[in-house]
């Protein structure tokens, strides 16, 4: 039995990782980073050990001081979780080394499908489908393109050291073969050290369907069902549900055993992912196999009613596996869905900033929340931006979905943006909610899940006035006088000396600049806003304690929280979050001509000398942050003047990256 465990990882994972290890009785060692010496696994943890500076890999990824504080603690065993050393063959290999259990697969297990290219030969001998490609060591470009060809177009570049969408590409052309090509490539070395790519068919319109698979040390396996993971966006899962919509016994029976091939085929032992992609007519294909622990895997623990990380332990100490395939039984449906601090109005670039407010759902009754941070806390720009995962469970897929969305209703974010409203029109799209999905979803209805004007409402601006009306007595009652009560000055209503009750704020909405009017009317509140239609543009309120508000009649559920230059406002399931401005705002031209960073990040290529005359959207330069390159592109047809920053120089967000002028000049 595994006495005491390091988690070699930080966030949600090592959290969830510490409550099942607590409920089995296994003390538990968090490490950590400069940045997050405060965090909520460090907290959780029964001690918890320092590695080293922000970045991970001088901290995370650092073998020798992730193995030296596993002896500093007497840690007999180490789970990886996901994502840093879980997939590191050498690190596998160190533990063994050390005498120390590694809560996952043997390091031949990792070293052979840790190449994309290796593991499609062996799948290929275990008779398991494969998607026509190409899969040698042979990288001359030429060769490459050729293979492209007698593949037909469109073709998928994937990383062979890869995963999680990065260093990957979807060719329609052969003219943007080499383009494509090189920028693949170079995301792949910048994410794994390794720019080695294979090719395959690009199966049109495909689902996304995983088997999770479990062996144990004495050659048992299961497969604990399906999930589909084919709502993505970039190759990253958006959505992921079990069992998958759709899925017959029979088809369902199929795959179970394929991926079970998969997994003999390598002595896997442990939890394991066998991910395929299933076309419309049944027939499946091999795409890769994850060696460690899943992040939807709570959906599969939902329907199963299995802690899929107690298997982990008790399998990694050398028990057998604790059920059979035939006593594996599926339960309702359960639906995940990851919540980032990203902006989807704008590419969905990673948000940094600290959490004014972090509010999850209440769990119980079918919720779950897996998170690792906590109102404080900062997402900074040095790991991925994940702020929770939600899942839900229901006895069909319907109530499920329903939960879901209720569920994302009462999530209450601020001081970042997020993604949950992106989420909400995902899961409440017909198409979706009919079951009718592929990895193409967000892209075959983008003009309905992506591009959503987000202006100003009548509901959004009762919210705002209630917001300020609140902030107004609470900052009255709190430069009151103590000394003496019955002062109207120590009152925190609306009464003034010789004055109308009457304030005007100006507020910025998402780049929409308003003024909004309020006058109090004995307990009511009537508001006004100059940025409305006129038969819109007014109303009435009344605040009814903190948690509720009358709209002109209708009672809604209200809070409101400040954030660092302006508020933010939850009411009846709408965020509303802005700036307060100075009464006048004037204009300002600064950076009005120029190309700003989005985010902290590392300048990685220049795509054009200054001095070019470009069109609008070409790409000007290349980024990288949060793991992800960005490609920043011209605003306007005209010309670049002037490049502030360099390759391979970091730069602040915010910053000018780009002297830019446009043809109207």
């Amino acid at each position: 039995m595994i006495r005491k465990l390091l988690i070699a990882n930080r966030g949600e994972i090592a959290c969830r990782i510490i409550k099942t290890a607590r409920r089995l009785g296994v003390a538990t060692v968090a490490v950590y980073s400069d940045a997050d010496a405060d965090a909520l696994h460090v907290q959780m943890a029964d001690e918890a050990v320092h590695l080293g500076p922000a970045p991970a890999r001088d901290s995370y990824l650092d073998i020798d001081k992730v193995l030296g504080a596993a002896k500093q603690t007497g840690s007999d065993a180490i789970h990886p979780g996901y994502g840093f050393l879980s997939e590191n063959a050498e690190f596998c290999r160190a533990c063994d080394s050390a005498g120390i259990i590694f809560v996952g697969p043997p390091t031949g297990a990792i070293e052979a499908m840790g190449s994309k290219s290796a593991a499609k030969r062996i799948m290929e001998e275990a008779n398991v489908p494969l998607v026509p490609g190409y899969h040698g060591t042979n990288q001359n470009e030429d060769l490459l393109e050729g293979h492209a060809n007698r593949i037909g177009y469109p073709v998928l570049l994937k990383a062979a050291a890869g995963g999680g969408g990065k260093g990957m590409r979807r060719v329609d052309r052969a003219d943007e073969f080499h383009e494509a090509l090189a920028a693949a490539k170079r995301e792949a070395m910048n994410a794994f050290g390794d720019d080695i790519m294979l090719l395959e068919r690009y199966v049109v319109s495909p689902r996304h369907v995983e088997i999770q698979v479990f062996c144990d040390q004495q050659g048992n396996g299961v497969y604990l069902f399906e999930r589909d993971c084919s709502v993505q966006r970039r190759h990253q899962k958006v959505v992921e549900e079990a069992p998958a919509p759709g899925m017959t016994p029979e088809l369902r029976a199929r795959m179970g055993e394929a991926a079970l091939r998969a997994a003999h085929a390598i002595g896997y032992v442990g939890a394991g992912t066998v991910e395929f992609l299933l076309d419309a007519s049944g027939a499946f294909y091999f795409m890769e196999m994850n060696t460690r622990l899943q992040v939807e895997h709570p959906v599969t623990e939902m329907i199963t009613d299995q802690d899929l990380v107690a298997w982990q332990l008790s399998v990694a100490a050398g028990d057998t596996l604790p059920m059979s395939q035939d006593e594996l039984q599926i339960n309702g449906h359960a639906m995940e869905v990851r919540i980032y601090a990203e902006d989807p109005d704008n590419d969905f670039l990673p948000a940094t900033g600290v959490l004014v407010r972090h509010q999850p759902p209440a769990e119980g009754e079918g919720v779950r929340v897996d998170t690792g941070v906590q109102t404080g806390d900062e997402i900074s720009v040095h790991y991925d931006p994940m702020i929770a995962k939600l899942i839900c469970h229901g006895r069909t897929r319907k109530e499920a979905l329903a939960k879901l969305d209720r569920a994302l209703r009462d999530y209450q974010i601020a001081g970042v943006r997020h993604n949950i409203e992106f989420l909400r029109r995902v899961i409440n799209h017909q198409a979706f909610a009919s079951g009718c999905i592929s990895t193409h979803f967000i892209e075959d209805y983008e003009a309905e899940v992506l591009h959503q004007e987000q202006t100003l409402t009548p509901l959004k601006c009762a919210a705002i006035a209630g917001y300020l009306q609140q902030r107004e007595e609470r900052d009255l009652r709190n430069c009151a006088p103590q000394r003496d009560p019955f002062s109207p000055w120590h009152n925190g209503d609306n009464w003034r000396n010789a004055l109308a009750a009457s304030r005007t704020q100006t507020v910025d909405y998402r780049g929409q600049h308003a003024q909004i009017r309020f006058v109090a009317e004995g307990d009511n509140l009537r508001w006004t806003c100059d940025a409305l239609p006129e038969e819109q543009n007014s109303g009435e309120i009344r605040l009814l304690g903190r948690d509720l508000m009358l709209v002109d009649g209708r009672r809604m559920s209200f809070s409101a929280v400040d954030t660092r230059d302006g508020g933010a406002v939850f009411i009846d399931g709408t965020q509303v979050e802005f700036k307060l401005l100075p009464p006048d705002i004037g204009e300002s031209n600064d950076h009005a001509h120029g190309l700003d960073a989005p985010m902290n990040g590392t300048i990685i290529s220049l795509l054009v000398e200054p001095g070019s005359t470009v069109e609008k959207d070409q790409p000007l330069l290349v980024m990288e942050a949060m793991k992800m390159e960005h490609t920043l592109r011209a605003p306007a047809a005209g010309t670049v003047q002037q490049f502030f920053c360099a390759e391979g120089e970091l730069v602040d967000g915010g910053s000018l990256l780009v002297d830019f002028a446009g043809e109207e000049q």
